[in-house]
């Protein structure tokens, strides 16, 4: 009659044992996989007020974190993909690339999707105006040529001696006169 009881309370312990397990469900799979990172691309952006253009068949690169997978990155433009290169290291996978010429002229969303080690997918575009010709974006303006400096100042007029100057490092260039290249001249009033 013990072992009966005995034999009745082990089924009834490991029913609800079983019960009890059943009733767990893992909610972090969906958590553990990372999403890949983009960073560091190296066009400038077409903006509206901007509206920098870049140079045909520019070169760019960008960086993806080092959790995803390498070989599973996909670039395209304009639904033609784009030939690319992949160099690796611990910390991340840089992305060479360049723009195909047939591209020139237009406007192009520069698309990347990776997938992570662990499975998920992130994908990111950038938008880039490719000019017609070499030239890229306006030059900066040149700034107007610096005021004499001190050194050229101090150079003996005729009939001077020279003065004896002891070497020393190079010095900075003197700063411009903010008023003098900032604003442009304006007329003398009457």
């Amino acid at each position: 009659m013990k072992t009966r009881i005995i034999k009745c309370a082990s089924v009834i312990a490991i029913l609800l044992a079983a019960q009890t397990a059943s009733a767990y469900e893992d909610e972090k799979t969906e958590v553990l996989c990372k999403d890949p990172k983009f960073t560091d691309f190296t066009l400038k952006e077409y903006l509206e007020p901007e509206k920098i253009e870049v140079p045909p068949e520019a070169a760019f690169e960008f960086k993806v974190s080092a959790w995803s997978n390498p070989a599973t990155i996909r670039l395209s433009g304009r639904n033609e993909n784009i030939p690319f290169t992949v160099e690796s290291n611990s910390s991340f996978h840089r992305i060479k690339a360049k723009l195909p010429a047939s591209m020139t002229g237009k406007f192009v969303r520069i698309n990347a999707a990776v997938k992570a080690v662990l499975g998920c997918e992130e994908k990111k575009g950038w938008l880039v105006k490719v000019s017609e010709g070499p030239a890229a974006a306006p030059a900066p303006e040149t700034a107007a040529p610096a005021p004499a400096t001190p050194a050229e100042a101090a150079k003996p007029q005729a009939g001077e001696a020279p003065k004896a100057e002891t070497p020393a490092a190079p010095a900075a260039p003197a700063p411009s006169a903010p008023a003098a290249t900032a604003e442009p001249a304006q007329p003398a009033p009457q």
